[in-house]
């Protein structure tokens, strides 16, 4: 039996089980089986394969993917956003392969992956679905379009199909540590009351991994499902945007309604009516800000700005001009809303906002 024919096993057996107090340690030993067979299933089989198309080298100052279903329009939402061309048209699978563009906005290069259609059993290879997977994994958004003129079904099929491969959508890590160990036995412990997982669970768990030895902390009540996440360790956590695409054949009730939902926008990428706000949107999402650099006696220079992360300090901005500037940091200058009062000196640790001048001080 192969591993695709394991997970149907192991899936049919979780959907006819009952959940009740009696099955719930049956049904965790499942998904802990469940989830060491995806995982076999994303290893390449032969060291060294590539993916045909696919390698694109990450740059820019962010990496978006943008996925969905055929013919939803990521072809035309790339053309329309980037000066890449990506062929578009009224047929299914239009693109094959990886194709990448860039999006200039507010002094920010950020790489859109125009990926392949994606289809029900992509995780499983169908389609091209395990490489158009594969490079949404080093991405730091995904941009899930999808069609304002079909039903709900396709984000909930997409949500499964990335679940499946350890692809956590608008989810944070699991406050839980967990550290294997090469004897002792299992030290179990909790910083709160637990109601959906128990000590035993957590070891019937560890013993499907066949891992004996290992000490386990739950900093908050979390789940088996999230455990055997903290467990497996290769789970990618990532803030996703849901763009409802064509809203000019739909009511403006719909829209509405559409518009309404967490994390989601929607656009019409043919008329081009609400792609201003998708990309503040991004711009948000990412977490992106703007620091700008002035010399003594100069003016900031607002043309060459350093593109960060939110919650960087003056360290990461040092490391951002000059590998070498860290080391000869004396103090800095810096002017913006980070700061009590403008220009205020301010050590290594100072923490930036966005559109903040800085002036660094060397020794």
């Amino acid at each position: 039996m192969g591993i695709l024919e394991k997970i149907a096993e192991i899936e049919r057996e979780i959907a006819r089980t009952q959940k009740n107090k009696a099955t719930e340690y049956h049904l965790g030993l499942l998904k802990a089986k469940l989830a060491k067979y995806r995982s076999q299933l994303l290893e390449p089989s032969k060291k060294g394969e590539k993916g045909e198309g696919f390698d694109v080298l990450k740059s820019g100052d962010a990496r978006v993917a943008l996925i969905g279903f055929p013919s939803v329009g990521k072809s035309t939402m790339l053309s329309t956003l980037t000066k890449t061309e990506s062929e578009a048209a009224n047929y299914e699978f239009t693109t094959l392969t990886c194709i990448p563009g860039v999006i200039e906005y507010q002094g920010a290069n950020i790489q859109l992956l125009d990926l392949p259609g994606i289809i029900e059993g992509a995780a499983q290879g169908k389609g091209r679905g395990r490489q158009v997977i594969a490079v949404a994994r080093t991405a730091d958004l995904v941009l899930m379009m999808l069609d304002a003129t079909k039903p709900n079904v396709h984000r909930e099929l997409l949500e499964r199909e990335l679940e499946s491969v350890g692809i956590r959508l608008n989810k944070r890590k699991p406050n839980i540590y967990f550290k294997q160990k090469k004897g002792g036995g299992l030290s179990f412990n909790a910083t709160c009351a637990l109601t959906r997982c128990s000590e035993k669970m957590v070891q019937m768990i560890l013993h499907s991994f066949k891992i004996f030895n290992a000490e386990v902390l739950f900093r908050e009540d979390c789940t088996e499902d999230e455990f055997i996440d903290v467990v497996t360790a290769n789970r990618v956590y990532l803030p996703c945007l849901y763009v409802y695409n064509k809203i000019d054949q739909i009511s403006i009730e719909e829209v509405d309604r559409l518009a309404r939902q967490p994390h989601s926008i929607v656009v019409s990428c043919n008329m081009k009516l609400n792609l201003d706000y998708m990309l503040e949107a991004l711009w948000e999402a990412l977490q992106l800000i703007r620091v700008y650099t002035k010399k003594p006696g100069a003016p900031p220079d607002f043309d060459d700005g350093l593109i960060l992360r939110k919650g960087v300090s003056v360290e990461h901005v040092c490391h951002a001009i000059h590998r070498t500037l860290a080391a000869q940091f004396k103090y800095a200058l810096v002017w913006g809303t980070s700061t009590k009062y403008s220009p205020q000196r301010v050590g290594i640790a100072h923490v930036m906002a966005d559109e903040d001048v800085i002036q660094v001080v060397k020794k």
